[in-house]
């Protein structure tokens, strides 16, 4: 009877080490894509800086403009 508990108290002690593992690896997965979403983030930020720039410089649409004399 003691043998038989010992045993499940090993497995026991085995599978929490597994979940262990298996937490901390889940736990660096989660760390390292939220730093990638940040950084996409902030890329993203950027990008719509730089189009609002350019859409500035530009002035109205190109779809604002009149046609060419040749029409």
């Amino acid at each position: 009877m003691a043998a038989s508990l010992e045993e499940r108290l090993t497995e026991l002690e085995v599978r929490l080490s597994f979940v262990d593992d298996t937490i901390v690896a889940l736990s660096d997965t989660v760390a390292a894509h939220d730093r990638q979403l940040h950084a996409l983030r902030n890329a993203l930020d950027a990008l719509r800086i730089d189009l609002q720039a350019v859409r500035g410089t530009l002035g109205q649409s190109a779809q604002d403009e009149p046609p060419p004399p040749h029409y």
